[in-house]
């Protein structure tokens, strides 16, 4: 379901990556703990929260009060933060831990453990509607059978599917149930990253800029057509490795990234155009905050690929 061009870039990342373990002890926990608080305040906002991403750090890592913004903010941000490390310990004592049911609600039981302790680690005994969603949720007595295929299915797949379209499907699989009063999302996001995690990949951020399209590709799924939330997954897959790579191949990567106006000077390709080629991962690309970024190289590729496109292929 992932595209050759993009798997290939994924793969060769991941490579990268692999071959440089055992990774620096101070990197990786610098690195964890940046995407810990980037993942917390992505995951909370897009779901409402108010707090801001400094505000979240502040939160979580001095324990400050911020002023006119709700309580319940401030307790789905420290709730979000236990839960990723609830995570990192996990995969930390056992890499290929059994995914279960009782695990999925675990995870929803630290999301919500503060901020909305009545529904925490127990699933929904009444239906409900999804605001601003066409998607109806799952019939409440259906829950636990469609919770115990979800695990069978997924149990079944680790082995056949690529890591990155299993995570994007089994997220799109949790959200679609939607099997809990509070917290669906964010826990659909976290089960994502277990996943990954679970096959080395770092954390993986859904940004809050990307709220619309992130809702849109979950709608097509919703009408059976998965493959723009794969590629919308795996992107976000791709900016995480490139950020470690960043960091841990800093005289490689130095300068290598830049923003779309900049390269579209130098190329004869217009912003507007790079801007396409990188939503639908045509080019080697990652957003930060609103702007997107690629290289030169990645042009040069795309550019060898639409050539090789074109010459023919001989004839035997």
């Amino acid at each position: 379901m992932i595209e050759k061009f993009l798997q290939k870039r994924l793969d060769e990342k991941f490579a990268a990556i692999r071959k440089l373990r055992p990774l620096p002890p101070v990197a990786v926990t610098k690195l964890k703990e940046q995407f810990a608080i980037e993942l917390t305040y992505n995951s909370n906002a897009i779901e409402g929260n108010k707090l801001t991403l400094k505000e979240t750090y502040l939160v979580i890592s001095e324990g400050i009060t911020v002023k006119g913004k709700p309580l319940k903010d401030h307790l789905e941000a420290t709730d979000h933060y236990e839960a990723i490390h609830f995570l990192y310990e996990l995969i930390e004592r056992d890499k290929k831990h059994t995914v279960s049911e009782n695990l999925i609600r675990s995870l929803q039981q630290l999301v919500v453990s503060e901020s909305d302790p009545k529904v925490a680690g127990s699933y929904r005994s009444g239906n409900v509607f999804i605001t601003g969603s066409k998607h109806t949720a799952s019939d409440a007595q259906d829950i636990p059978e469609l919770m115990h295929k979800l695990v069978l299915w997924l149990r079944k797949n680790l082995e056949s599917m690529h890591p990155v379209e299993l995570a994007a499907v089994a997220h799109h699989r949790l959200v679609h149930i939607h099997p809990f009063f509070d917290g669906n999302g964010r826990t659909a996001r976290l089960f994502m990253n277990l996943i990954l995690l679970r096959e080395g990949y770092p954390l993986v951020v859904i940004l809050k800029n990307d709220r619309k399209k992130y809702y849109h590709v979950l709608e097509k799924a919703d009408s059976g057509d998965a493959a723009p939330l794969v590629r919308f997954v795996a992107q976000a897959v791709e900016r995480s490795m490139n950020i470690y790579l960043k960091v841990l191949l800093p005289a490689k990567t130095k300068g290598r990234f830049l923003p779309l106006s900049t390269i579209a000077q130098q190329t004869p390709y217009s912003e507007k155009y790079l801007n396409l080629l990188a939503r639908y991962g045509r080019i080697e690309a990652h957003k930060e905050g609103r702007i997107w970024l690629t290289s030169l190289q990645a042009i040069s590729g795309y550019q060898e690929s639409r050539l090789r496109k074109r010459i023919p292929k001989k004839k035997n």
